[in-house]
């Protein structure tokens, strides 16, 4: 695993040390980030079900400003730690080791919004509708703020949830799909 562009292109990242994580693969990041970006000016990230952090990181190297990393596994939680100490990020980030649902609630209570919130969970595990609506009632995405969701290619997502509507899916290899929601 690697960043694919921005200011640490080319460096290296750790990868989730078990089998309960998928990462990114280099080809989706790449196409998902010409799709909503593929440079940011500034600009709060949420990267929930986070892995490695390999998505938010991305988003942090093309410019957005700061990236909050949510997942529940402790082995999750250890790589992204090493991965942003690795990169220097520290200080443009904030990692919370607890499920989704949680990490959405207490964000909800700062009154946090974010321009991009990556969803890439366990594949066929959870309803991304119904993430999508804590999402919106938490008021968690910006006005012109965007959703990334990864999922299994053969996943039924919605074409609109909420003031969210679809604007773009494709699917990448044979079980790959990522849909974009605006």
């Amino acid at each position: 695993m690697r960043v694919i562009a921005g200011d640490f292109k080319g460096r290296q990242l750790k990868s989730v040390p078990t089998h309960q994580t998928r990462p990114t693969t280099d080809k989706v990041k790449e196409a998902v980030f010409h799709k909503i970006g593929p440079y940011f000016d500034g600009g709060k990230a949420l990267d929930l079900f986070a892995g490695s952090g390999g998505l938010g990181i991305e988003a942090l190297s093309r410019g957005v400003s700061s990236c909050i990393f949510v997942d529940q596994q402790q082995k999750a939680i250890q790589t992204i730690y090493e991965n942003i100490r690795t990169l220097d990020l520290t200080d443009r980030t904030e990692v919370f080791k607890t499920d989704a649902k949680r990490a959405m609630k207490a964000a909800g209570k700062r009154g946090l919004s974010f321009d991009y919130i990556f969803l890439d969970p366990p594949y066929k595990k959870f309803s991304y509708k119904e993430l999508m609506e804590a999402l919106l009632d938490y008021e968690l995405l910006a006005e012109q703020g965007v959703i990334v969701c990864e999922h299994d290619a053969s996943e039924e997502i919605p074409a609109s949830v909420g003031r969210l509507n679809q604007m773009d899916s494709d699917v990448y290899g044979s079980n790959i799909g990522v849909t974009i929601f605006k």
